[in-house]
């Protein structure tokens, strides 16, 4: 089963998608590539509670949006 984190990642278009990611206990920030391949229903099943977008600038309101954000930074440095 997919973790919180991947279901986030696959959300934001997949990890080649995004540029960056910071926590900030309930939200997270990311900067994508392409918002076109945003897929909403993955970010909610990560346990997203809203999702605002402005260009490739995401915001998610999520619980514990600190550990997810490590977990995403590390699948981002590989």
């Amino acid at each position: 089963m997919a973790s919180n984190a991947e279901r986030i990642v696959a959300g934001l278009g997949g990890i080649n998608n995004i540029r960056e990611i910071k926590g900030y206990t309930t939200r997270l920030n990311a900067e994508v590539k392409d918002a076109t391949l945003l897929q909403e229903g993955a970010l909610v099943e990560g346990g997203a509670q809203l999702v605002g977008k402005w260009r490739t600038s995401i915001r998610i309101v999520i619980d514990d949006a600190d550990p997810i954000a490590a977990e995403i930074e590390a699948m981002l440095r590989g």
